[in-house]
Parts: C-alpha cells; structure tokens; sequence
C-alpha cells in the first residue's frame, strides 16, 4: 500500500509540473485544499477512487497511469494534453469571434434598416459584456476558476458603460449609474474570499 502511495504522489506532482499547474489551480478544481494535495504529492495520504478519477480526467490520462511507476507514452501523453488545452482555448477563442460577428451584422442590419444612426455603434460596446460572458462560462469550466471574479468585475462595468452610453446617446447623461458599480464590486470581492475561506476550510 504504501509502495502505491508513492508511486501515485509521484505521478500526480509529475503530470501537474508538466502540465503547469499549481497545487491551489489543482485543488480548485478538485474542490479540496492546496493542503491536501500537498499530503498526495508527498505520499502521506491517497485520494479515493472518485476523485483519482477526477484527476485523471483533468491531467487527460487513465487510471491505471496514476497507478502504473513506468510509463511508455509520456511524451504523447504530455502532447495531448497540449492539444487539449490548445482545442479548449481555440473553442474559447471562437466563442468571442462569434460573438463579435453577432455584433457586425447587428450593426449593418440597424445600418440597413434605420440608417446610420447615432446608436448603431452600441452593437459593438454590448458586444463587450457578452464576450465577458461567454470567456467566463468557458472559463468556469476549463480554465483557472480564480479569475472569475475579474471577469465577473469586468463584466458588471461593462454593462454599466453599455447602459450611460446609450443614455448619453439619446441626450441623458446618467452618470450616476456608475455609483451601483461600487457596492456591487464589494459584493464581488467578498464573495471571492468566501469562497477561498470555503475551500480552505474543506477537510482533507
């Protein structure tokens, strides 16, 4: 047992450096502490079998390499995990071009339709908090979980720019709407540092 132990802690802190990845990104994922992963790694404790799955699932390989001291496909598993991660943010990348050309054809069809106008140019500033939005469910599910609260931030002045710009363009300076931005961002910071405390207190 304690031979597997080892031999798992061994592959688990290889395939995370190859990978890049930090213990807290790690246990982020797997919704357990840095701690613990830091326990796995030294071969002190052993993760379960479901979430062993869980990090094979995330580093791309299969059970039995968690568990396997000599592996003869490293380098291929090193380049599909790569590749995996390139496909990942090239779907991400074409989520935000298409969102992009949503706003275009809004534009020329406003442009067709009304004329050029002084609000047509506003398809391209709602375009801003929608590509927020589809970068953070992207991001939510493949990538590094603690910048959401940057986007999340990004995303709620976005739209509070969207909404003044188009007051201002129909004659209403309402500036003022940038003031809901400021209770707003506390909210988003504490529940970032709730959310890290919740974690932190997640036993091993």
């Amino acid at each position: 047992m304690e031979k597997i132990k080892l031999i798992i802690a061994q592959n688990i802190a290889e395939l995370r450096r190859e990978r890049e990845v930090t213990q807290a990104e790690l246990a982020e994922f797997l919704n357990y502490t840095d701690k613990a992963v830091s326990k796995w790694e030294r071969g002190e404790s052993i993760p379960d079998i479901a979430v062993l799955k869980q990090i094979a699932d995330f580093f791309g390989v299969t059970l039995d390499y968690l568990v396997e001291a000599e592996h003869s496909n490293t380098a291929e598993i090193k380049t599909v995990n790569n590749r995996v991660f390139e496909n990942r943010a090239f779907i991400t990348g074409i989520g935000v071009v298409l969102v992009l050309l949503i706003a275009t054809l809004a534009f020329v069809v406003l442009d067709f339709a009304i004329g050029t106008t002084a609000v047509n140019w506003l398809t391209f500033i709602y375009a801003v908090p929608a590509t927020m939005i589809v970068w953070l469910v992207f991001n939510s599910i493949w990538f590094n979980k603690r910048i959401n609260f940057l986007i999340i931030s990004i995303l709620m002045w976005s739209i509070l720019s969207a909404i003044y710009l188009t007051a201002l363009a129909l004659h209403q300076n309402i500036w003022l709407i940038f003031i809901l931005g400021v209770p707003g961002q506390v909210i988003i910071l504490l529940w970032s540092r709730i959310r890290s405390k919740r974690m932190l207190r997640k036993p091993d």
